[in-house]
């Protein structure tokens, strides 16, 4: 973590070390103190000032005290990994030069045995991994120059309201890696100039209100890893002038947005390994001067919500990658990002990035989307367009499509355009919930449940009493939200059981169940047990009959399956599955005066029957269901009928095409195509259970109440 917080500090503060510079060190002949090396070393001060610095280098020597004989012109002396316990004023008499002293990994318990008033010219203090347990008030008397102080990965429990007086010139402090539990604001008053905080590592848990506001020079905080769950409002007020905040490796469930929004001036944004779900609608937002965002390494993380970065006009990079449950990024989730320019999406759970996404980032130049499970279909589709300015893939040879099967393992970059669909079934990520979790009793709960397609897709969820909710409606302790979530309402025995969310659009749909449980109950809900449905038919004409059922509990894989005439014979069998939440079928496409035994069937073990007779039809009766395909057929017979009516042959041609007519269009699953259904639902069944469209030509013409005779006669009529 140490390693990770000072990368962030050098990367975002930039403050003109030239780190590419590499001079070498000069012999620096002097009387040197016994095993110590004495050079002309390149140095820094903490203002990014180079220096040829004289240095003496005593480190690892195992030392109780400090050598004898120093070179009074010494600048930098190093002590770092002895056994020093204390050091007197008269041990540095006479360095007036000194500007770092290095006393890390050694043995001090106390800053009362650091004794070095009146060093003026001192810049930096390291005192870091040592055994300080308490800074007492004006633990660094004398130090009125000093720049740099680290006392990080030490023992302190307590610091002082006034440790701090006398250095009101520290730039840097470092207080990470301590077991401090709370921050005192008190602290930093003495610190007017003071431009990076370190003080991740200490299990504060809260920041708060107002804790930083005496640092109105500060530039980069780092609050890392403390154990945080929650940001309040007003925690970061004061900050004006901060470009650089770091939460990585916190508790927050969420993204403090509230917070964030009293830092006009942030650049760099570091939430990464933070257990939130959901990065939401508005969490950044207005952000105006932010460049960098990182959103890495969450093991909570499901969805990038529609609108959720929003009008942030000078973010060029934005990293989310190595999410392990990352699988769904909304369509429009990025808004006005106009100088986007790396997308960094590597390592997650995503099947797909929708082309509107890439659409909303005009300056977009490079992607990194490999170690995804990438379905190369219809939403992947810009890959493949002919883009004016195309995207550059980063790591292109590792980025392959994993379905459909016919373009597993091709290269992304490699499937062109004219591969792919333009529509395609729902899929819900296996990572987006787990197929079993415990609830405390009166717990409240939230089940998030996101899928990708073409048309969008639209969710409902069903809920273990066999209740189908939509989003936006509510069922007592149960509501569902617009985006998907299914949320729970102090969870008692009566809500425990089986909950399934099913995805859907035109093409076919998807679901997905878990088994929800009490804490301690010790009892799984099996979904296989016997349970009585009422199976009935509604109503029944020529070449339809309405089916409809009550199930007492939650029913995720039931199917129909139906036969005619009582044949034994397992071909002329037909079946379709039902989607979760179902509870009345059209059954379309039968033969007229026909006998049929339809059956319910409520996974393997339960089994409900019906017989029925359609009805027979008549030179009145309404026109058969006709697929457009066969509309198209019956147009161009109806033309060539009225071209005979008008020599008065029509009524006779009539009659001998009428037979052909009423023949029943099967446009059913067989067998052979149910393997295609797993684990999608093909749209035909969609359409089968909802009564209201089946009787339909494909455009939205309701054909039950149209006569074909009527529609001859105009037809005859008008060609006459």
């Amino acid at each position: 973590m140490e390693q990770i917080t000072m990368v962030l500090l050098h990367t975002h503060l930039m403050l003109g070390v030239a780190s590419s510079l590499v001079i070498q060190s000069m012999p620096w002949r002097v009387p040197c103190p016994l095993q110590c090396i004495c050079q002309i070393k390149p140095w820094y001060s903490p203002q990014s000032v180079y220096r040829e610095a004289p240095t003496v280098d005593c480190n690892d020597l195992l030392l109780i005290q400090l050598p004898t004989s120093l070179p009074s012109e010494t600048q930098t002396l190093r002590l770092q990994s002895n056994l020093i316990s204390s050091v007197d004023q008269t041990e540095l008499q006479g360095l007036v030069n000194l500007t770092e002293l290095d006393l890390s990994h050694n043995s001090f318990t106390s800053t009362r045995n650091l004794r070095i008033t009146d060093l003026a010219a001192l810049l930096s203090l390291h005192m870091e991994e040592n055994q300080l347990r308490h800074l007492p008030e004006i633990a660094f008397f004398g130090l009125p120059s000093l720049q740099e102080l680290y006392l990080n990965h030490n023992r302190l429990r307590s610091i002082s309201p006034g440790a701090f007086k006398g250095l009101d010139k520290l730039l840097r402090l470092h207080l990470n890696s301590n077991r401090l539990v709370l921050i005192d604001r008190r602290w930093f008053h003495a610190l007017p100039q003071l431009e990076v905080l370190m003080i991740g590592g200490n299990p504060v848990d809260t920041i708060q209100d107002l804790n930083f506001r005496p640092l109105g020079s500060l530039r980069s905080l780092v609050l890392a890893g403390m154990g945080l769950r929650e940001i309040s409002e007003r925690a970061l007020e004061g900050l004006q002038n901060l470009e650089s905040i770091s939460f990585y490796d916190n508790h927050l469930l969420r993204v403090p947005k509230e917070a964030l929004q009293k830092l006009p001036g942030l650049k760099f944004l570091d939430l990464n390994k933070n257990p939130i779900q959901l990065v939401q609608k508005g969490d950044f937002r207005n952000m105006l001067h932010l460049k960098e965002l990182g959103l890495n390494n969450m093991e909570a993380l499901i969805s990038i919500e529609h609108s959720a970065m929003e009008n942030l006009p000078e973010l060029t990079k934005l990293e989310i990658t190595n999410n392990p449950r990352l699988s769904y990024i909304h369509p429009q989730a990025f808004q006005k990002l106009s100088s986007m320019e790396s997308l960094m999406l590597n390592s997650n759970a995503l099947s797909a990035l929708h082309r509107q996404t890439i659409k909303s980032l005009p300056s977009l130049q490079e992607i990194s989307l490999h170690s995804n499970p990438i379905r190369c279909d219809c939403l992947i589709r810009w890959v493949g367009a002919d883009n004016d300015k195309p995207v550059r893939f980063i790591e292109p040879q590792s980025t392959f499509c994993s379905e459909p099967p016919e373009l597993k393992a091709r290269r992304v970059k490699e499937v062109s355009f004219r591969e792919m669909a333009d529509s395609c079934l729902p899929l819900i990520a296996p990572s987006t919930f787990p197929s079993y979790i415990e609830v405390k009793h009166g717990e409240n709960v939230a089940l998030h449940c996101r899928a990708l397609a073409e048309p969008e897709p639209s969710i409902y969820w069903v809920i273990p009493q066999g209740v189908r909710l939509t989003p936006s409606s509510s069922y007592g302790r149960y509501q569902v939200l617009k985006e998907g979530t299914l949320e729970i309402l102090g969870v008692t025995n009566e809500q425990t059981g089986l909950y399934t969310c099913v995805a859907q659009n035109l093409v076919g749909a998807d679901t997905r169940s878990l088994n929800l449980q009490l804490v301690g109950s010790g009892t799984v809900h099996s979904s296989t047990q016997k349970t009585e449905e009422s199976f009935d038919v509604q109503d029944v004409k020529e070449r339809y009959a309405i089916l409809t059922w009550h199930a007492s509990r939650n029913v995720p894989t039931a199917h129909l399956s139906w036969v005619a005439n009582g044949s034994l014979d397992g071909y002329h069998r037909r079946s379709t599955r039902i989607l979760a939440g179902t509870r009345r079928f059209n059954l379309t496409h039968l033969q007229p005066g026909t006998q049929y035994k339809v059956c319910l069937h409520i996974e393997s073990n339960n089994t409900s029957c019906v017989h029925l007779t359609t009805k027979k039809v008549t030179m009145t009766d309404p026109l058969p269901d006709l697929t457009p395909a066969v509309l198209l057929a019956v147009s161009v017979l109806l033309l060539l009928l009225a071209a005979r009516a008008c020599h008065g042959g029509a009524s006779f041609l009539w009659r001998d095409h009428m037979s052909e007519l009423e023949k029943p269009q099967t446009n059913i699953l067989t067998k052979e195509a149910k393997p295609f259904m797993v684990p999608h639902i093909a749209a035909k069944d969609l359409i089968q259970q909802n009564p209201d469209k089946v009787l339909s030509d494909g455009r939205g013409k309701d054909l039950r109440n149209t006569s074909l005779g009527q529609d001859a006669q105009g037809l005859t009529s008008e060609a006459c």
